[in-house]
């Protein structure tokens, strides 16, 4: 495959995908189409309902997969044709060719407002906004969710792996325990977003300008006779690059090996950047090689620390342990997103205009409270006070004015009431317009600028917001007028259904 056939943001095909889809999809556009629905224009939203892994913030990650999958949005004749194949119950085509022909002459016109990569975004609130005709607002469902998903979550478990880490450089080693090709990619740069330095992904390294770091494996010093003889072979062969991995027999005495050859690498004018260690009691024997490279007069020697870590290990580790670690590895559970294996966001319709009617307002309704969507055209205000921290965010509809002093309502308990304004300095509000009539209109930035965004991101969260045990949640409501619209409309529905 030629360079040619990736596009700029993504490592997804120049293709079209638009059957990177579920099956539902199609045959939900195809009865809107039969009905005479299909150009009815309608307004849906992707957003997630609890935070991941209990914490207290969320990192976007994803919209320039999304860019990409958009602007190549058509459906090919091989698509055509295989569609043209599936059959119905009675072993008749399942869709007409009038239909497959609409498929065929398809534009993308949709609307996209949503919020830029390494945003954070809180429950409730619209990641992606998607306006247009309905058949193409639903076609759209299951892509968006599948790439927004995925790369949320592992960004977000980033951003935490790299908050305990406390400033210490984290490096990414998890391509070889990804799930599947396309998921080490994609978990690589959204890892990268969420503060990771490097990778040790080669191919996301070229496709994405993220740096890429390796040492070597165990296998390179099984392959010698003697550990030390395997050391001066990696430096003889990389002598401005050496980090040795210590542990394959006994890591003290490994250490001890790296530590000659280090020397040896002194008086050539060179240096030992560090030693590895990947396995046993991190705290104890990266406090038994630092004091065993500070006495040999190897002081700027760095210890790296790998082997299955995360967030709590790390801060355990550093906090508790007061581990000299310097620079840390971390695989599976980074890119696996091990402890919670799924964002959950939704994508959900809030509101339609049908044929020449007026727009109006829909929810869904559920027997469980947090699964009641919010109506409407919906935007994200942000405040900030004089210090340029977060303050709340309000959940509004664009579609109505916002009061000067507006009253935000937690959705989940309405005697919860707040006046952001009267602790704000100043707002913005977050949804960006991406797509106008299906026509690109944001600039993406490049990965390490998004990379930068969302570092000064989390710079504006209080620290009691980033705790990884029992944070503190942060002020999201929705606009006082919006709330009761809202409520308004599930007791009308309550009482039709009833």
């Amino acid at each position: 495959m030629s360079d040619a056939d990736y596009t700029n943001h993504s490592f997804m095909p120049a293709q079209p995908l638009s059957l990177l889809t579920d099956f539902y999809q199609l045959t939900m556009a195809y009865g809107y189409w039969k009905s005479g629905k299909g150009d009815d224009r309608a307004v849906f939203h992707l957003f997630f309902r609890k935070h991941p892994f209990n914490g207290g913030y969320t990192i976007t990650a994803g919209l320039g997969y999304v860019i990409d999958y958009l602007q190549n949005l058509r459906f090919t004749e091989e698509d055509l044709t295989y569609l043209s194949a599936q059959r119905n119950a009675a072993g008749e085509p399942l869709f007409e060719a009038a239909f497959l022909h609409y498929l065929r002459e398809l534009q993308f016109s949709c609307d996209i407002f949503g919020m830029p990569e390494g945003t954070l975004a809180f429950p409730q609130e619209p990641i992606l906004r998607v306006e247009g005709p309905i058949i193409q607002c639903q076609l759209l469902e299951t892509a968006l969710l599948n790439i927004i998903n995925f790369q949320t979550l592992i960004a977000t478990k980033s951003a935490r792996i790299n908050h305990a880490a406390q400033g210490d450089t984290v490096m990414e080693f998890g391509l070889r325990r990804a799930q599947g090709i396309d998921g080490g990619m994609a978990a690589s740069r959204a890892a990268y977003i969420g503060g990771c330095v490097s990778t040790s992904n080669v191919l996301a390294g070229k496709q994405f300008g993220i740096p890429v770091a390796g040492t070597h494996a165990h296998s390179w010093v099984m392959a010698f006779e003697e550990e030390k003889e395997a050391f001066k072979a990696y430096a003889a062969a990389l002598p401005n690059n050496c980090v040795f991995l210590v542990d394959t027999y006994q890591t003290e005495q490994g250490t001890k090996a790296a530590i000659e050859v280090g020397l040896e690498l002194k008086r050539k004018g060179k240096k030992l950047v560090a030693v590895r260690i990947d396995s046993g009691d991190l705290a104890y024997f990266s406090t038994l090689a630092r004091q065993m490279l500070d006495e040999a007069g190897l002081q700027d020697t760095k210890i790296v620390a790998s082997n299955d870590l995360d967030e709590y290990i790390i801060h355990s580790l550093k906090t508790e342990q007061k581990a000299p670690i310097d620079i840390w590895g971390v695989g599976t559970k980074l890119v696996t997103a091990f402890d919670q294996p799924a964002l959950g966001a939704v994508y959900k319709m809030s509101k339609i205009k049908p044929g020449n009617a007026e727009w109006r307002d829909t929810v869904k309704l559920s027997e469980q409270a947090i699964k009641v969507n919010n109506p409407g055209q919906l935007q994200v205000r942000r405040y900030f006070n004089s210090k340029g921290l977060l303050v709340a965010d309000l959940i509004y509809d664009a579609s109505h004015p916002v009061p000067a002093d507006p009253v935000m309502i937690d959705p989940a308990d309405a005697t919860r009431q707040k006046r952001p304004v009267k602790k704000a300095d100043r707002f913005e509000d977050v949804l960006q317009p991406i797509f106008l009539n299906g026509n690109l209109v944001y600039k993406q930035p490049d990965l390490p600028a998004v990379r930068a965004f969302a570092g000064m991101q989390m710079n504006l969260l209080d620290a009691s917001n980033k705790r990884l045990v029992n944070p503190h949640v942060y002020a999201v409501g929705l606009e006082q007028g919006l709330y009761t619209r809202k409520m308004n409309l599930i007791l009308k529905l309550r009482e039709r259904y009833a």
